[in-house]
């Protein structure tokens, strides 16, 4: 009989559905869930398969559909100085100022060019990362209604709900399923937890009816995504494809969460008091020259061009040049791919990093940190015959069932490799999780006649059937209070981020007949085997490096307080006073800001606390990121300013990351950061120069055109002089920060940077308005017309001061590396020689200049001379404060 909506209507069955499936099998009956989607012990019909394949679709994760070019183009213009741009240049093209129009929206399109270009190349680089999710799985399927069944590996996109597949150690679970049968079956989905120990997964028959516990911790279901660790397991598929736990957590593009970034929240405090400037400049203009001086719309262009010269226009084009200079360093040099572009901006001003500990701090597996005898010191006999348990029920299991706190007592004992192999395996009785022991028998050649039965496990499940133990001199009795002093001397190991095994052992008459589970009883004390997990390479000094530039780490896991705490002390990094994250649940946002800030480690975290600590961090200040892999990580991932994922991340998680690693590696995001501080401490030094020596052009033009019975300069001058200085400060995206300005966070503060502006602005104007007088002079010299010679005048000086500024700006507010580099030095001096040259020729004519007095650029050369020394003043004043 073969499966189809259809046909399974027809006999009155429901239709399989897998909506929700794993949640309903979580509170169902393995008979219940088989009939509800319509399935057998023996697997589907080959038939039934296919129906349901094209009913259901593949078995993969929906990937987000790919962002056409013209898209990403079109977000650009949500900058709000493109968004004022594109205004400028409607108002320009309605007054038939043409050349101010196209000049804009050629910038315009040069910066969302950009910007689009390097978004689509980072998205591209990013989805070429290997997938995680397993080539094929081993299925059960029958080849008709009454055929036996047969496993065979298929691809795993083929998989549909009521497959039954089997898993043994290495797996990948391709799906979400429900164990059906499971031996000594043991997963590893700190994907979904966080937790980096193992679980054991069993089937039940019939789940408790008011389980609360998170679909994760349900020993019946293993999760896509999740990878099996030791034994085997059978399972009947109850969800696939963009159904499963896995695909549910999709993918948000940026800005999807509505929480702007610190590189967004900045820029666009920055950018609105500007704008609110710039929409009063043109009316402030044309009331002032209709009452002053009588003048109408004629003067709308020269407005539109004064408002133009304030804004930094250049800014898109400045910022996605550092930025995709930065993220096209990182991917060649570093293999380290910038999804998001303004990221690296928030990568520079980042304080605060936050990161789970597994496969961070420290790898996914456990080693031999102790081994203790029933007093608390240490005894070699104890990893010795540890190590003979492990070698012969992995040795003597079938099949094989590795587990990698065995693989931590072998490693450990590798020196013993010798007296390990003495030892004749006779029989094993493997782990299982209602003994919570493993056991194995050996003879020894030496002693025949005598069989050892050797017990590793819990100690709670070792001391229960231990009845004597062996101290300093020889075995003796064990009673309850012995049996409580044990158990204290494994609470206090345990409090120090230990996992423990007990081990014992037994000497028994050797015998042919098999081995069974009341032979563990009778034990002999031995001791306490302590684990602990292993810390990556690169963690501890990575951590020294983070606190010298400025970022403080903290600790979201969902281990156990003592692990996580062990495992920072191992590093190096002082856990302070580790706060479970059930805590949280009954602080307001204000408190947990407080608290955030103040802890180093949150152990227990759930998904939501973790999201939840990285906002609150967020609302206290803090410039946070966040590093994950796992779908447990997503949330917080999300409320970051800045969300990193290594390579071998799950496919959600990589796609939501803005950063992706070459690996979960702490050394890389170094590099990022240092990257990053370069590329902000230049977008930094391009808005305190532009805007500073644009004000000053601007508070001086108005007050000269108040003055003066005609324009200060000609809108076609004003919109030139801006060009060229915007094509000089290009340049500035090729400076080089020194290491003193890469030690600590970058972050634009408005307050700070609005008071740099104000200040050398207001210097700025001093020296136009000098420059006025003189030109009042300097006019009256020349035979030429008053106007030409005026709009000239100021033109060259224009230049020549920003030039200047370009120049000694550059440092006030970082550090910079010894004198200029050549390209800002080229552009410095291409700025000077244009404002020189410019009016003497062709073009300067066709724009209305004139030739100017030889005395009028003595002058100027004085006047610049003192503007300098006056702007070095400032400068170190400005610097002596701000370092101060």
């Amino acid at each position: 009989m073969t499966w189809a909506p259809e046909a399974a209507a027809r006999r009155g069955a429901a239709e399989p559905r897998p909506p929700g499936a794993a949640t309903e099998a979580a509170g169902h009956t393995r008979l219940q869930m088989l009939r509800l989607l319509d399935s057998s012990p023996r697997g589907l019909v080959e038939k039934e398969a296919e129906e349901r394949l094209l009913h259901w679709g593949e078995n993969t994760p929906p990937e987000p559909a790919a962002l056409p070019w013209i898209r990403r183009f079109g977000r650009g213009l949500r900058d709000p100085f493109t968004a004022v741009l594109l205004c400028l240049a409607l108002v320009s093209a309605a007054v038939a100022s043409w050349g101010i129009a196209c000049v804009i929206l050629f910038l315009v399109g040069v910066s969302c060019g950009l910007r689009a270009t390097s978004e689509y190349r980072a998205d591209a680089s990013a989805a070429s990362l290997c997938d995680r999710l397993p080539a094929t799985a081993t299925v059960q399927r029958r080849p008709g209604p009454d055929a036996a069944p047969r496993v065979r590996e298929i691809p795993s996109w083929e998989l549909v709900p009521g497959d039954v597949v089997r898993l043994g150690p290495g797996d990948v679970v391709p799906a979400d399923i429900r164990l059906l049968r499971a031996a000594r079956f043991h997963v590893h989905q700190a994907a979904l937890t966080g937790e980096s120990a193992p679980v054991a997964k069993y089937p039940v028959d019939a789940p408790p009816a008011h389980e609360k516990t998170t679909l994760p911790a349900r020993s019946h279901l293993v999760f896509q995504g999740s990878s099996v660790v030791s034994g085997s397991g059978v399972g009947l598929v109850v969800a696939t494809g963009a159904d499963t736990q896995y695909a549910g957590h999709g993918p948000q593009r940026d800005g999807a969460t509505g929480r702007r970034t610190a590189f967004d929240r900045s820029v666009h405090r920055i950018a609105w008091i500007l704008i609110r400037f710039m929409l009063l400049t043109p009316p402030l203009v044309l009331l002032a020259n209709a009452l002053l001086r009588d003048r109408g719309l004629e003067t709308l262009p020269f407005a539109v061009a004064v408002a133009v010269s304030l804004t930094p226009e250049m800014l898109p084009v400045i910022v996605t040049t550092a930025l995709a200079r930065g993220a096209t360093g990182l991917a060649r040099d570093r293999n380290v791919i910038v999804r998001r572009l303004s990221a690296l901006h928030d990568l520079g001003a980042m304080d605060v990093l936050c990161t789970d500990k597994t496969g961070t701090l420290t790898q996914d597996r456990p080693v031999v940190a102790g081994y203790l005898d029933a007093e608390g010191r240490p005894a070699a006999q104890v990893l010795h015959w540890g190590a003979v348990n492990s070698l012969w029920t992995l040795q003597l299991a079938d099949p094989p069932a590795p587990d990698p706190l065995d693989d931590a007592v072998l490693e450990a004992a590798e020196g013993m490799h010798t007296a390990l192999l003495r030892y004749e395996g006779v029989a094993a009785l493997p782990f299982d999780p209602e003994r919570r022991i493993a056991t194995a028998v050996v003879g020894d050649p030496g002693r025949p006649g005598t069989h050892t039965v050797v017990v590793k496990g819990a100690v709670g499940a070792v001391l229960d059937r231990c009845t004597r133990l062996l101290g300093p001199d020889g075995e003796e009795p064990l009673d309850a209070p012995g049996r409580d002093l044990l158990a204290a001397l494994a609470d206090q190991q345990a409090g120090q981020g230990l996992r423990l095994l007990a081990v014992a052992r037994a000497e028994r008459p050797a015998r042919l007949g098999p081995y069974a589970h009341p032979d563990e009883h009778g034990l002999t004390f031995l001791g306490l085997l302590a684990f602990h997990d292993h810390a990556t390479r690169t963690a501890g000094p990575a951590l020294a490096e983070l606190a010298e530039r400025g970022v403080t780490v903290k600790v979201l896991t969902g281990d156990h307080a003592a692990t996580a705490a062990r495992a920072c002390r191992d590093l190096g990094l002082a856990p302070g006073t580790v706060v479970d994250a059930d805590r949280i649940d009954g602080l307001s946002d204000g408190e947990l800001a407080e608290l955030a800030t103040a802890t180093t480690v949150f152990a227990r975290c759930t998904p939501t606390h973790k999201a939840r600590i990285v906002r609150a961090l967020g609302d206290a200040g803090h410039v946070t990121g966040y590093l994950g892999d796992g779908l447990n990580d997503l949330p917080a991932l999300r409320a970051a300013d800045v969300a990193l994922a290594p390579q071998g991340a799950v496919d959600v998680t990589r796609q939501s990351a803005d950063v992706v690693l070459a690996a979960k590696d702490l050394t890389a995001i170094g590099h990022a950061i240092t990257t990053g501080r370069y590329s902000s401490s230049n977008i930094t030094t391009y808005l305190h120069i532009t805007l500073s020596s644009n004000l000053g052009n601007v508070v001086a033009m108005l007050t000269a055109a108040l003055l003066l019975p005609f324009l200060p300069m000609l809108p076609a001058q004003v919109l030139a002089q801006n060009l060229c200085f915007d094509a000089a400060q290009l340049s500035l995206a090729f400076d080089r920060p020194s290491p003193a300005a890469l030690r600590r966070p970058r972050a634009l503060h408005p307050r700070d940077f609005l008071r740099f502006v104000t200040g050398f602005g207001a210097l700025n104007a001093v020296a136009d308005l000098a420059t006025f007088a003189v030109l009042v002079w300097a006019v009256q010299q020349t035979d030429s017309g008053q106007q030409a010679a005026f709009h000239t005048g100021w033109f060259t000086e224009n230049l020549l001061t920003q030039a200047l500024v370009m120049l000694m700006l550059r440092t006030a507010c970082a550090p910079r590396e010894g004198r200029a580099p050549l390209p800002l030095r080229l552009a410095a001096a291409a700025l000077a020689a244009i404002g020189l040259a410019l009016p003497l020729s062709p073009l300067g004519s066709a724009l209305g200049m004139s030739s100017l007095p030889p005395t009028y650029y003595l002058i100027l050369a004085a006047v610049l001379a003192l503007y300098a020394a006056a702007l070095a003043l400032a400068r170190n004043r400005y610097r002596r404060r701000t370092t101060g």
